[in-house]
Order: structure tokens, then C-alpha cells, then sequence
């Protein structure tokens, strides 16, 4: 659980200086350089020690698909982040763990049953909450957070699926090789863009070490614990989300996006106690 919580905050660091930084470099770049960075550092450390075998898995397709999933929700929850505050779009990402707790039966062959669908539907009229047909949230970022959260829910089932067999420095390693190959796709795009300085420079490698840390931490914990316990846990996400958001941009949740959240975590808690008394 502790190594858990100990993910979330360095993707809530990871989130808000995302968003941070997208206001003046493209979300191309961000995702590049924070994909970039672990592939280089950990190649650099581990491959003198592991050489092939840093790569080496019989289990090589999940590995590639699992880390082009991650590289998906970057490229979503980046690009949707820059346009929404920072408690709303996390909140509307918070669906994942009601994703993985209805998925977990096809493809973990875990029982779901029909309450489980009835939370499922609450916390999604929960995410209607927060959304608010009204103008207040432009639609398409709302669409890109939450099509990245059924990306992460995909994600985490894959982990869960390599945690007991693969090293976890393996498995780091894909996510990292991979999200750098696809994601340099983006950088002729980004062409026109100016250079960071220093300080910005410095907050660009961040996402690297950030995302870096936060994903061996998750993937450690699901080595422990099985999808549909800890994925609720995600929800802690959200206080460190709210307090950033308000401490670097000023923003704080609506009274509906505080009901829409609340019906969510209230779902996604209760969801996650049927899973562990089964």
C-alpha cells in the first residue's frame, strides 16, 4: 500500500508539471522528454549489469503493447490536462479504478457481479457531475481524459498480468524504450517551438524522473496486491492534485466538481471492499 501511495504522488508531481509546462511547449516534447529520460538513465545504469538481458522476456508483445498503452494515456491526459484545472481532470481520470474492476473479470478472470455494474453506472453519472454539459469544461479535453483513463485501466490489468513472472527492471525498461520510440514520432510537429531555459529545461527532465519513479513504485506494488484492491487506491491522487492545482495555478473545484469526485471515490471505495471480502 505504501509503495502505492508513494506512485501517486510522483504522477500528481508529474501531472501538474505537465500542465505546467504545456502552456508553453508542446504536449509533443513533454511526453518525448519524460518517455527519453528514464530510457536513457536506466539503459545507462542497468544495461552495463544486465546487458541482454535487461530486454530479455518471453512475455515481450504484452510488454510492447502494455507500454503503448502508458504512452497513449501520456500523449491524452497531458493534452487534456492543459485546458482543464487540475481537480476537475483528475477527478474525471478517477473512473479507471470502476474500468478496472469491470474488466478484471474477461480478461484477469476475476467475478463481477451486478452491483458491481450499479457503481460502476453511479460513478459514471459522477463524472456527468463534474463534466457538466454547460460550457463550463470544453468537451474535447473532458473526451481525451477520459478515453486516457480507459487506456490506464488496460494498463494496469497488463501490469498486474507481468508483475508475477517479469523483472521489474525489465518491465521499466519497455515502458521507457517504447514511449520514446513512439513519441519521437511527435517532435516534427514540435519543430517550431522554442527551447527551454534553464529552470524550464530543468522541469522538462523532471517528467522524466517523475513518471520514472512513479511507475517502479506501481509496478512493485502490483506485484503484491491484486488490481481490484489497489487501483482505488488512486483516489489519494486527487488531494495532492487539488493542492497543486491551487498552489501553482490558483484553481480550486467547483461545488459540482466536489459532488461529481465524491460520487466517484464513493463508488470506487465500495467497489474495492466487495473485491476484497470476495
Amino acid at each position: 500500500m505504501a509503495l502505492m501511495l508513494a506512485a501517486l504522488f510522483c504522477f500528481a508531481v508529474l501531472d501538474t508539471t505537465g500542465k505546467y509546462l504545456s502552456r508553453s511547449y508542446p504536449v509533443g516534447v513533454l511526453v518525448w522528454a519524460r518517455y527519453m529520460v528514464p530510457a536513457i538513465v536506466l539503459g545507462a545504469v542497468l544495461w552495463p549489469r544486465m546487458g541482454r538481458e535487461l530486454l530479455a522476456t518471453p512475455r515481450w508483445r504484452l510488454q510492447v503493447v502494455r507500454a503503448a498503452l502508458l504512452a497513449g494515456v501520456s500523449f491524452l491526459i497531458m493534452g487534456g490536462l492543459k485546458f482543464i484545472p487540475m481537480a476537475e481532470g483528475t477527478s474525471l481520470f478517477f473512473v479507471t479504478p470502476l474500468i478496472v474492476t469491470l474488466l478484471a473479470g474477461p480478461v484477469l478472470g476475476e467475478r463481477v457481479t451486478a452491483a458491481n455494474w450499479i457503481l460502476a453506472l453511479l460513478g459514471f453519472s459522477g463524472v456527468l457531475l463534474i463534466a457538466r454539459p454547460d460550457g463550463h469544461l470544453p468537451p474535447w479535453p473532458v473526451i481525451m481524459l477520459l478515453c486516457g483513463s480507459l487506456l490506464y485501466a488496460l494498463y494496469q490489468l497488463a501490469t498486474r498480468r507481468l508483475a508475477a513472472t517479469e523483472r521489474p527492471f525489465t518491465t521499466l525498461y519497455y515502458t521507457a524504450l517504447v514511449g520514446a520510440v513512439l513519441s519521437t514520432a511527435a517532435l516534427p510537429a514540435a519543430s517550431h517551438s522554442a527551447l527551454p531555459g534553464p529552470a524550464d529545461g530543468l522541469l522538462v527532465l523532471s517528467l522524466g524522473v517523475s513518471g520514472m519513479a512513479g511507475h517502479f513504485l506501481l509496478i512493485r506494488a502490483m506485484a503484491f496486491a491484486p488490481a481490484s484492491v489497489l487501483s482505488p487506491l488512486i483516489y489519494v491522487q486527487l488531494v495532492w492534485a487539488t493542492l497543486m492545482g491551487w498552489w501553482v495555478f490558483g484553481d480550486l473545484p467547483s461545488p459540482g466538481a466536489v459532488g461529481g469526485a465524491a460520487l466517484i471515490v464513493a463508488c470506487g471505495l465500495a467497489s474495492a471492499m466487495m473485491a476484497h471480502r470476495r
